[in-house]
Formats: C-alpha cells, sequence, structure tokens
C-alpha cells in the first residue's frame, strides 16, 4: 500500500516500517507486535482502514494499529487543544495495552536515527525536543533503558551539537589518562570476588554525553566534579551473590558515604533492580558500581520486553516470570498519568503534569500501617497525601513525620512514616502548587482553583492584547474581534481573551487575525520580546492574591527570571515584590504570612519576555578563552549586555556576565554550555 511513497532520504517508505520491525524482533516480541509494526503507518499514509485491517489480519492487530496510528500526531508545538486530545488518547491507549508504547517507541527511534535527512532546522529541532521530552522518559518508565538512551543521545546530537562534541573531546581525554586504571580495577574487583567464591561477570561502563549534560546542569558543577563517569556493573547468579558480592566490595575499598542504594529490596517503579555502591576503589579511582544478576540485567536493559516467552504453547507476555524476577508491573506508571486525566484541566496543565509524572528518580516513604509509596526525588507531604488518595490531598492540612509535626514544604527522605493530619473541608489553597512537585497533585490543586482564575485571565489577556495592538499603532477599542473569534474557536471575547490570558493564544496571534493585511514589519514590532522591566511586565504574572491594577517589582536581591518559582511580597506602599523561592532575603518575612502572595508566570512570560541576569564564571588564564567563553553563550542563544573581571590570579581570572535570557532553562542551558568547555572551572548564578 505504501507504493511508490518515500521518505526524506529518498529511501521506499516501506523500508521505514521494516527497520521498525527489526528493532522490536531484537527485543523478542509477539506475532502480532511484529505485525503491527509493519502495519503501524498504512492507516494514516495509505487508503487502508481499519476494518481492512481487522479483515486481514484480526481485531488485536487492527486495535494495536489504531492505537499507534492516534499517537502519530503527538506534537510539542501543536495547537494546545488537538495535543491535549492527542495526549489524552496516547495515554488510554497505552495504559490498556503495552505494545502500543513498544511500536511507538521503535517508530520514533528509526525517524530520530534518519533525522538528518531532514531539511528543516526548525523541524529537526521540534522532533529531537519531542523525543527528549515525551518518548525518551516513557521509554523510561517502563524500564526500556537501551532504547531510552539512544534516543536521549540522538536528540541531544541535534539540540546542542556543540556541548555534545565537547563532551566527546573531555571523553576521549578522559579515556587516555584513565584508562589503563580502569582496566586495571575492572581485573583487581574480578579477582577479589573470585576469591571469595563468587562466579561474576564485570562489564566497564561510561556514562553518556547526554547524563553527563543533565548532571552538569542538575548538580551546578564542572566536569572535573563528576565522580560516575566510570562505572562497572556485576553480573553474579544470584539474589543472595548481590548481598554477598556487595560485602566483599565495601570491607576490599571505602565506601563513600550517602552512595548506597539498594533497588533489589524496594525496586524502582518500572521494574528497575540493583544494588548501587559507590566506593574509592584500586589505585585510588572513585567509582561507581552496580551489583545484579543475569535477569536483573535484562530487565534493566529491556523493561517489559524482557518477559515475552513461550507459555502453555503460546508466545506472548508472561506475567508469571515478571513476578518471579521480582517486579511489579511497570504499566503502573502509565495509568497514574490516567489519574491527572481524570482532574480535567486545559491542555498546558495536561502536559506540564504528565511530564512531571514520567520523570520518575524515586524516594520510598511508608504510611503508618507501613504501606510502601514511591514518589518522586523531591516530593513533599502533599505529593504522598495525593498519591493516596485525592480526597486525602484535598483535606490534608497538616504532617506528621516519623511521628513528630512537619512543615508541609518538607522535602520527604527514604524511610520516612508519613502519617497525614486531615481536616472537615477539601479547600487546598492555590499557594499549595509550590508545595508539591506530582502531576497528580497539582493537577487536582489546579482543578479547585480554576475557576476563580477566569476574571484574572481575561484581565491579563486583555492588558497583553492591549498593549500588542498599541506598538502596532492600532487600538482594540471599538475593534470587532470577531475574525480571531472564528479563527480559534472562541465563543466570546471575553472566552477570547481569557486564552490569550493563559498564554494559549499570543497576542501577536489575534493582531494577525483581526488584521490580517498588516506589514509583516509592524507584525514583527508588535510581537517582539519584551523585557520584563517594561510596563508590560505585570502581564507576565498570576497569583491568587493579586488585584487587579497591581503593581509588580521583581527583587533586585534574587533577580528572578521566567521559569524560577517565585513568591510575592507586600509592601507598604501597595506594590508587591517578586522574589525567587530560594531567596535569602525571604527569611525576614519568614512571621509575617499575611504579606506573602502565591505567584507563577504565565505562559507568556516564557514566550514573550526577556530577563537580565548574572552568571559567574571562573576561567583559566591562557589567550582567546574569554572569547570562546563568549561564544559559547552566544551559540546558547543568550545576549551579553556586561562584562566584568573582578578578580585576577596567576592561572584563573573570575568574570561576571551579565546575559538577557529567555527563561530559566535557558539560563541553565546557557551555564551548561559553558561549564563543558575545558577552560571554565565554575559557573554560578548570581543573587543580588
Amino acid at each position: 500500500m505504501h507504493g511508490s511513497q518515500t521518505r526524506a532520504s529518498g529511501d521506499p517508505y516501506f523500508a521505514h516500517p521494516i527497520e521498525v520491525a527489526g528493532i522490536l524482533t531484537d527485543y523478542r516480541l509477539d506475532t502480532a507486535t511484529i505485525v503491527t509494526a509493519l502495519l503501524h503507518d498504512v492507516i494514516e499514509d495509505t487508503e487502508v482502514t481499519r476494518e481492512d485491517i481487522d479483515r486481514l489480519f484480526g481485531p488485536e492487530v487492527g486495535e494495536l494499529v489504531e492505537g499507534v496510528t492516534k499517537l502519530s500526531n503527538l506534537e510539542i508545538t501543536a495547537d494546545y487543544k488537538r495535543q491535549a486530545e492527542n495526549l489524552r488518547k496516547f495515554i488510554l491507549a497505552v495504559s490498556k495495552d503495552v505494545r502500543v508504547l513498544l511500536v511507538k517507541l521503535a517508530d520514533r527511534l528509526h525517524n530520530m536515527r534518519t533525522l538528518g535527512f531532514i531539511k528543516s532546522a526548525a523541524k529537526r529541532e521540534r522532533i529531537a525536543r519531542e523525543t527528549l521530552e515525551i518518548y525518551a522518559p516513557l521509554a523510561r518508565s517502563i524500564g526500556c533503558h537501551r532504547i531510552c538512551s539512544e534516543l536521549e543521545d540522538l536528540a541531544f546530537s541535534h539540540l546542542n551539537p556543540v556541548a555534545r562534541n565537547a563532551l566527546i573531546r573531555r571523553l576521549e581525554t578522559l579515556r587516555t589518562s584513565q584508562g589503563k586504571a580502569v582496566a586495571l580495577a575492572s581485573e583487581e574487583i574480578t579477582r577479589r570476588l573470585e576469591q571469595a567464591g563468587i562466579s561474576c561477570r564485570v562489564i566497564g561502563r561510561e556514562k553518556t554525553p547526554y547524563s553527563i549534560w543533565r548532571k552538569l546542569q542538575r548538580k551546578s558543577i564542572g566536569f572535573d566534579k563528576l565522580s560516575d563517569i566510570y562505572g562497572f556493573r556485576v553480573i553474579v547468579g544470584s539474589e543472595d551473590e548481590c548481598y554477598h558480592a556487595l560485602g566483599v566490595v565495601h570491607r576490599a575499598w571505602p565506601c563513600v558515604p550517602d552512595r548506597f542504594k539498594d533497588f533489589i529490596s524496594h525496586p524502582k517503579s518500572n521494574n528497575y533492580r540493583s544494588l548501587h555502591t559507590t566506593v574509592a576503589g584500586p589505585r585510588g579511582l572513585r567509582i561507581e558500581m552496580q551489583i545484579r544478576t543475569e535477569t536483573m540485567d535484562r530487565v534493566a536493559e529491556e523493561g517489559v520486553a524482557a518477559h515475552w516467552r513461550y507459555k502453555n504453547q503460546t508466545y506472548a507476555f508472561d506475567p508469571d516470570d515478571q513476578a518471579a524476577a521480582g517486579g511489579s508491573d511497570p504499566t503502573d506508571n502509565l495509568r497514574e498519568l490516567v489519574k491527572v486525566l481524570e482532574q480535567g484541566g486545559d491542555a498546558e496543565d495536561l502536559l506540564e503534569h504528565a511530564r512531571l509524572e514520567m520523570f520518575l528518580d524515586q524516594v520510598f516513604v511508608f504510611t503508618p500501617k507501613g504501606r510502601l509509596i514511591s514518589l518522586p526525588t523531591g516530593a513533599m507531604p502533599l505529593d504522598f497525601a495525593y498519591a493516596l488518595h485525592t480526597d486525602i490531598g484535598d483535606t490534608c492540612i497538616g504532617v506528621k513525620i516519623n511521628g513528630e509535626l512537619r512543615p508541609l514544604r518538607t522535602i520527604l527522605q527514604n524511610g520516612d512514616v508519613v502519617e497525614v493530619i486531615r481536616g472537615s473541608v477539601p479547600s487546598p489553597p492555590a499557594d499549595w502548587q509550590s508545595l508539591t512537585v506530582t502531576g497528580r497533585a497539582r493537577s487536582a490543586i489546579r482543578r479547585h482553583i480554576r475557576l476563580s482564575e477566569r476574571e484574572e485571565f481575561q484581565r491579563i489577556g486583555r492588558a497583553a492584547v492591549e498593549q500588542t495592538f498599541l506598538k502596532a499603532g492600532k487600538s482594540l477599542s471599538g475593534v470587532s474581534l470577531r475574525p480571531a473569534l472564528d479563527r480559534f474557536a472562541a465563543a466570546s471575547d471575553a472566552e477570547l481573551l481569557q486564552t490569550v490570558g493563559r498564554g494559549r493564544i499570543s497576542p501577536g496571534q489575534v493582531l494577525e487575525a483581526v488584521f490580517p493585511g498588516m506589514a509583516e514589519d509592524d507584525k514583527a514590532a508588535a510581537t517582539a520580546r519584551v523585557r520584563l522591566e517594561d510596563q508590560a511586565a505585570p502581564v507576565y504574572f498570576r497569583g491568587s492574591g493579586l488585584s487587579p491594577g497591581a503593581s509588580l517589582r521583581l527583587a533586585p536581591c534574587c533577580r528572578p527570571v521566567p521559569g524560577d518559582r517565585i513568591v510575592g511580597i507586600a509592601q507598604p506602599d501597595g506594590a508587591i515584590d517578586v522574589h525567587t523561592l530560594d531567596c535569602g532575603q525571604l527569611a525576614q518575612f519568614e512571621e509575617h504570612q499575611d504579606l506573602w502572595r502565591d505567584l507563577q508566570w504565565t505562559a507568556e512570560a516564557e514566550r514573550n519576555s526577556l530577563a537580565k541576569t548574572r552568571v559567574h564564571a571562573t576561567i583559566r588564564d591562557a589567550p582567546g578563552v574569554l572569547g570562546e567563553v563568549c561564544t559559547i553563550i552566544g551559540e546558547a542563544g543568550g545576549n551579553i549586555i556586561g562584562v566584568n573581571m573582578r578578580h585576577r590570579h596567576s592561572d584563573f581570572f573570575d568574570v561576571d556576565f551579565d546575559l538577557e535570557v529567555k527563561d530559566a532553562r535557558h539560563l541553565t542551558h546557557i551555564s551548561a554550555a559553558m561549564r563543558a568547555c575545558p577552560s571554565v572551572e565554575t559557573v554560578e548564578r548570581v543573587h543580588g
């Protein structure tokens, strides 16, 4: 049916479904999955119907092919309403049959391998970002580490080739200097374990460029400070031998405190099981070790795909084999997303909360009755309450951790026993969103405050549209918005302005709909990014404690940028100072909770604003290095508006860069790119 269709590479289109089926064959999946892989594009790209598939191949394959087809338009930059509907279909289809996701992941993997043939740079970036933010986390959530790692690396190579190439050069240099030491360490580990009577297989592994990049961003440290670039995977025969091997290793070399994790007794929710430890190993080399059995290793690499096998004369997924391997069903992670859907809400909330649920670094806590609850790292008591039940979260008024009353902003630690104190009225305050990290908790809180925000969003939207029209030399008063209502399917002016206020539609799009013949230069001027110091700045904040026309000021002590978690402090003159949540100046207001205002950035802030910030870098003193660093900042999209060299030493000099950035994520991206440069020792954001 694909006939003479071709791909961007010029290859016949049918080569693509054959490659997708080949990827899944490597995972030894069942016949229906392989057939679905071969047919996954025929409904979307040819005249074949679902009825044709059912007639020729049976309803099971028909349902799978239709499920994969529904996922094909999941685009991060799509129209929000269509995007939300696609994501809903995606989650529901996958939660019913994980094979839909496996086919889609293989489809995306082959598309990423051939992404370079697409001529449009914008389209390549969109697909790579979508892969990194949606598909790679989904692969990780069902334990398919091998697919996840390749998707991340391929996306990274398109999104930030400069940083990736810099990290590859650093790794090559490290291999030259430490290669022999790593090989000797592997031999020493094997010898020690065999002397203890443990038959083992020791595999050296190197951290991937993307995982290094992510750690540089998350930890805000330099490349030289990373301790787990090299690690060893120790494969033994049984679970008992895992603990025996751990004892041998810890007796042979000092264990690094707080670096031991037991994922055998407490598996991750994607079924990952292993012992993790870091030791000061042979010849002082600090190494990370993962100790596991062959079965655990296969599950770690292949996830749910590791449990397809023959049983009762059929070849299919074997839940008994999964249970024997010591794990639960990793697709439970995906069913958590269904609970997010149940809270309703708009597309932006749904996407944000779904993404939160897909990043699964975990902490394990207990109820007073001993029930184990797994939560994302950084979770707080409200996340725990909503994980138990939505009603418990809605009525939570306090918490006891390990028998003691603790604040709701306490970050939960492994092993904590958490008891929720409940009230009688389900009314979570709006500012409790800042006390949660899980999508399920945030979506439930947002449901309560959604109706109360409508008037506020209308005000914000009206101010944004008026400002955009004014810049274009137009006036909103007396102008009919009917063309915009028709274009964006809004029922009234109020609904349209509310949609703008929520950031679903930009004011520039409204301007373009109302004045389609306006010159392109005028449109560009009207929709240019606005600096947060401009009069339009209040348009970019929303919160339950804001009154119409409230005066907002960016606090100079912490220089907040869009994306930072923020809070407002009411001042005697009626204005509200906007601080980052970690600002040191907030301590003086702890006893005056009546002055605090819960604030969030609007989506418009991250799309149409620029913020000033400062980063401090310590750089090795050598000819040309300052120019090299400035080039890196420019390639990362940062605009340097000031440079100040402060303290000069014989080998290093300190530089303050004043930058204009789009948001906190952009700033993190720039900082990580600077840290990847061999000449840069440290990079820190400056507060105050």
